[in-house]
């Protein structure tokens, strides 16, 4: 084999070295990303105990992350605005906000196809209500 050969072989080896480092960094971090989402819990909330006001909530697991605005008036919710919502492939899910809205509870189903992205948007509505929470 001569030295260019060698040298190509070397290169080839190194490359293909650090793609499988950076594979495997990647997979890591969807690992942890799904482990975040598997993690997130849910509470019941009541909305008469939280006051008037206008309350922003948000929930980030690295990969996706929402950012919301809700509106509470006379223990309703009024208007729920969404105002950022990094995900995949998880649009979709931004159809749950209007679920929320109709059925005045956070507890809805995820959009099929784009859980993750449900889960932490309906997470940022809760954080953002529970903010109003009144004693």
């Amino acid at each position: 084999m001569n030295r260019h050969n060698k040298a190509v072989l070397t290169v080839i080896s190194a490359l293909l070295v650090i793609g499988l480092i950076a594979g495997g960094f990647y997979l890591k971090s969807i690992s942890d990303y799904k482990a975040k989402v598997d993690a997130l819990t849910f509470d019941e909330i009541d909305l008469s105990k939280v006051a008037n006001g206008v309350y922003e909530g948000q929930c980030d697991t690295g990969v996706v992350r929402a950012r919301v605005q809700v509106t509470v008036r006379d223990h309703r919710m009024e208007s729920i605005e969404l105002l950022e919502h990094e995900n995949g492939r998880g649009t979709p899910a931004e159809a749950i906000l209007d679920q929320m809205l109709q059925n005045q509870t956070t507890a809805v189903d995820a959009v099929s196809g784009a859980t993750c992205s449900s889960k932490v948007i309906r997470k940022a509505v809760e954080n953002a209500i529970t903010a109003g929470f009144s004693d």
